[in-house]
């Protein structure tokens, strides 16, 4: 990795602090927050005379899997928690062991606040990397098992998890290989499971992106929690 890159990547540690104070001094109002992907439906009703529209935005389903210290865990352990997701398997040579050293970095700049942000990473190679493969290769990496889970679990579940629920072929442009997911890409996911965006693992500004992007959803409201819109 050439200088520049480093000197990036070292950004990622700075970067959510900004932004936290960014968003807390000049309001959310005030700043471009990331924007919502793929809907399921708009549902429209008349109050009080006037149509109204609202989207019903696609949440990741709650899925169940188990991770490498053999404990069997769900999605709906994380309710309210930002989600950074990626796809590898253990034995990859490229571009998975980037993917891991990123969002190990990433996970350290979270140190302070490690209980707002989980990472996931789903093994495509699930007949190879069970729990004891999962295991030493969270260990050769030094991840923070309490926030950190490497998945693995039946191979039709993890692929019908990617294709329909992050929609892992239109974020990949539709070129990937059904039979084999290889993706360099994170998905970010907010507090209500949506997605709020895709990053390349691999390149470091993209990286401080991510991390901008994981503070400015740690600060945002819910909206829903205040009114509801056909609330008469």
């Amino acid at each position: 990795m050439t200088k520049k890159s480093w000197i990036a990547l070292s950004l990622v540690v700075g970067v959510p602090l900004f932004a936290y104070y960014a968003v807390k001094y000049f309001s959310e109002d005030a700043v471009v927050m990331p924007k919502r992907y793929f809907y399921d439906s708009v549902v429209a009703k008349t109050v009080d005379g006037q149509l109204r529209r609202d989207t019903i935005w696609h949440k990741i389903s709650n899925f169940s899997f188990v991770n490498q210290l053999g404990d069997t865990v769900e999605a709906d352990q994380l309710k309210g928690k930002i989600l950074v997701v990626d796809y590898f398997f253990t034995r990859c040579p490229n571009p998975c062991p980037t993917l891991t050293r990123n969002m190990k970095r990433m996970q350290d700049s979270y140190l302070k606040n490690d209980s707002l942000v989980h990472f996931l990473s789903f093994t495509v190679d699930p007949s190879r990397d069970t729990v004891a493969a999962l295991k030493r290769y969270a260990d050769k990496y030094k991840i923070r098992h309490h926030n950190w889970w490497m998945l693995t679990g039946e191979k039709q579940k993890i692929y019908d998890l990617a294709f329909n629920e992050f929609k892992a072929g239109v974020v990949d442009g539709g070129e990937v290989d059904t039979a084999f997911l290889h993706t360099d890409k994170f998905y970010l996911l907010d507090k209500n499971r949506v997605i709020r965006g895709w990053y390349d693992g691999t390149d470091s500004a993209e990286m401080t992106r991510l991390a901008r992007d994981i503070s400015l959803l740690i600060l945002e409201k819910d909206k829903t929690k205040k009114r509801n819109l056909f609330r008469k």
